[in-house]
């Protein structure tokens, strides 16, 4: 029985269906990541899918918004046809997974989006990624990343007008001051991440450390480092079990950038490194160890492209509040070695384990988007050579802002920023600012609670 999922990287069709029936499965989910990072897609029977090996849905349903909605008008639809046409979707054999919680066997597989001609639609999230792949394997080199995933427990919450609480643990009491790096407080939980890790193990994730982060009720995972579309594909079911497992114990996950004031936001640290593909030598060190020029770009890349692709790493308006001074969230570009307050970190690490991490994406950010954009601003810094400003050995907290302070902002940014729009393509940017755009208008039709505290009598 093939059950390491490093034996799944060349996985035929004929090895899924071999894996399939080892494990009965009678029911598939055939999933489409869209725009969100909602899966979305249909449940097959086993006959169905074997027989068809692949399903169609309309193109838009990987390109609307949070809410469901999708642009009335404008240049989205200069990209996506109005007359709502079909994509050919295909599963990726590598990506099944078995589903732990179903009753029956099931089994759930990530699939690609493709038009009619057979080219992937190139507003789909994994469609982006797999394009900034293939660039960087043009030039002989492989990408290797790790993210950090950060979230929070909180209690049952049905009403939207009431703030988010933190879960009531074993001991029957909720968390009311932080307990970072707490085993207890993690202890708190053990029934919870019992199934967590028991879900994780059957469905071949390749999860590390978890331990209790600042914030009351607020976890983090850490990933093994490994290719980005496989890693995109782990951290978008693993949002999706957390969710499960926290259900069945009568809670809710959730990866918010900010869902409890006052406490710390949620981040999904990227750590990222460049191999060469016949050598198999880390790209950021010299033979000698010292840091390479490679290493150097790749930080001046992301200093001069991650303020326009913010929009990518902080996706909704509530992003925007986890960017703020003296809260564990960077607000500027400096980099610096071992230092927690800069936005790009380049932590203590061997020659041959050198890489640099992107402190400023969002736990809200799509996977597969997140990872396309970070590689996307390293790879235009190595192929501009573009150098990084000096390294920040302080406190970059009290340094100037030098990120977008709002989705419309960033949406602004991104729009004018035409290199990201080379690499990750411009249908994309163009679809998602569209989409964003609308998204950020339905939020405005909202009054809030601070608007009516010290507006209403006072104005």
């Amino acid at each position: 029985m093939m059950t390491d999922k490093t034996s799944k990287a060349n996985f035929s069709f004929g090895d899924l269906e071999n894996w399939l029936n080892e494990r009965r499965v009678t029911e598939i989910e055939c999933l489409v990541p869209d725009l969100t990072g909602v899966a979305r897609g249909k449940i097959l029977p086993r006959e169905k899918f074997t027989e068809d090996r692949g399903m169609r849905l309309p193109e838009a349903v990987v390109a609307m918004g949070v809410t469901g909605e999708f642009p009335e008008e404008g240049p989205y639809y200069d990209v996506i046809m109005p007359t709502d046409r079909d994509m050919h979707l295909r599963p990726d054999p590598a990506s099944v997974r078995i589903v732990p919680w179903a009753t029956d066997p099931t089994a759930q597989v990530i699939h690609d989006c493709y038009d009619r001609e057979g080219n992937l639609v190139t507003f789909a999230p994994r469609s982006v990624l797999r394009r900034v792949c293939d660039l960087f394997a043009a030039e002989g080199w492989e990408p290797v990343v790790a993210p950090e995933l950060e979230f929070y427990l909180v209690a049952r919450n049905t009403d939207p007008d009431m703030p988010l609480k933190p879960p009531i643990g074993r001991s029957g009491r909720s968390e009311t001051s932080r307990q970072a790096y707490s085993i207890d407080a993690v202890n708190e939980f053990d029934p919870l991440f019992e199934d967590v890790y028991d879900y994780c193990e059957k469905m071949e994730l390749n999860v590390d450390t978890l331990i209790h982060e600042i914030g009351a009720g607020q976890m983090e995972i850490n990933f093994f480092h490994a290719h980005p579309l496989g890693l995109a594909d782990e951290v978008f079911f693993f949002k999706r079990t957390v969710r499960e497992a926290a259900l069945r114990h009568n809670m809710f996950a959730t990866f918010m950038a900010k869902p409890i004031a006052g406490e710390p936001g949620s981040a999904m640290h990227v750590h990222q490194s460049l191999v060469d593909k016949l050598t198999g030598r880390n790209l950021f060190s010299n033979p000698d160890g010292s840091a390479s020029k490679e290493f150097y770009w790749y930080i001046g890349g992301l200093q001069k492209y991650i303020p326009a692709a913010m929009a990518l790493f902080a996706p909704y308006v509530n992003s925007y509040r986890r960017l703020a001074r003296f809260t564990a969230a960077p607000i500027n570009i400096q980099w610096g070695t071992d230092n927690r307050t800069v936005g790009i970190r380049s932590p203590v690490a061997t020659p041959s384990a050198r890489r640099i991490e992107n402190r400023v994406i969002g736990a809200d950010a799509n996977p597969y988007v997140a990872l396309a954009a970070t590689l996307a601003c390293g790879y235009l810094g190595i192929k501009n050579r573009i150098e990084p400003s000096p390294e920040c050995k302080g406190d970059a907290y009290l340094a100037e802002f030098q990120l977008p302070t709002s989705l419309s902002a960033a949406l602004d940014r991104l729009r004018a920023e035409t290199d990201l729009h080379e690499v990750l393509g411009k249908s994309f940017v163009t679809v998602y600012s569209e989409v964003k755009e609308i998204e950020h208008a339905e939020f405005m039709k909202v009054i809030s609670p601070w608007e009516r505290e010290h507006l209403l009598l006072h104005v």
